[in-house]
């Protein structure tokens, strides 16, 4: 994914639409010299899986969407939508501003990556009141909460190691987090491209995989779209719900995960 590890990261925050994106995958597919495939997407990943189904059945004749549904295009911009207080704002608004929240992440790069992993995990025993979901408080803003409630933990939980956090902090110390924060600066960029497929559906053979704990099945909206997805993705295969899972759902379950990539990949 562009902006991330290894890959380029370019300047302009335009250039990280989700049109960018599912071209990108068009180009590894060219590099691969491989005519069509499935594609598989966690998180923002699940976004591109998404619509390159969606944009370009000719080329992916299947998708796996892990954590995020397909999100179909609303009537109005996404920022419009988002929750905010007098108090504090939903964290994608707080993300609209470029430096201050790359500044408050990299203050203390490995601990904040390790907080953000397990405050969202199915282990975490304190997760937030739906109320206070995704919220960022205006005082304080990120580095708040990253002071707060996404604590480190003394121990990590089995699936994730200090060996893994090493390597993500040695990543994001080197390319700094701005690539990655771009996707949520072009939220309502991608409205305004996509609206020649507003009411579109996705066509091709689909999967859907999210934890009971993750947070983003507690966003709004999500308890209306997540069990009627099969309306915008009239293919969909399943939709597995996994226990006591979180949003990191490929590392906290990836027996269960794998099982059920496999088992659809065989049935296609």
């Amino acid at each position: 994914m562009r902006g991330y590890g290894g890959s380029d990261r370019p300047e302009g925050i335009d250039q990280y639409t989700v049109l960018h994106l599912v071209g990108d995958m068009i180009g590894l597919l060219d590099a691969l010299g491989a005519a069509r495939a499935v594609i598989a997407g966690h998180d923002w990943g699940a976004v591109v899986a998404w619509y390159a189904a969606l944009l370009r059945p000719d080329r992916f004749r299947g998708v796996i969407g892990l954590s995020v549904p397909f999100l179909p295009r609303g009537p109005v911009p996404p920022t419009r939508l988002m929750p905010q207080t007098t108090d504090a704002v939903f964290y994608q608004l707080y993300l609209q501003t470029p430096e201050m929240p790359e500044a408050e992440l990299a203050q203390d790069v490995r601990r904040s990556l390790r907080g953000i992993l397990y405050a969202n995990s199915g282990g975490n025993p304190h997760p937030p009141p739906k109320a206070a979901i995704g919220m960022v408080p205006r005082r304080g803003g990120l580095a708040a909460r990253l002071a707060s409630d996404l604590a480190n933990p003394a121990t990590l939980p089995a699936w994730l190691g200090e060996d893994d956090v090493d390597v993500f902090a040695a990543e994001f110390g080197r390319t700094g987090f701005r690539g990655g924060l771009n996707y949520y600066r072009n939220i309502d960029r991608n409205w305004e491209l996509l609206a020649p497929f507003a009411g579109a559906r996705v066509e091709v053979p689909a999967l859907y995989i999210v934890g009971d704990r993750d947070l983003v099945a507690a966003f709004a909206g999500m308890d209306q779209l997540i069990p009627n997805l099969v309306q915008w993705v009239p293919r969909l295969r399943r939709t597995v719900v996994l226990p006591g899972c979180g949003h990191w759902t490929q590392q906290e379950r990836a027996a269960e995960v794998n099982a059920a990539l496999i088992e659809f990949l065989g049935a296609l």
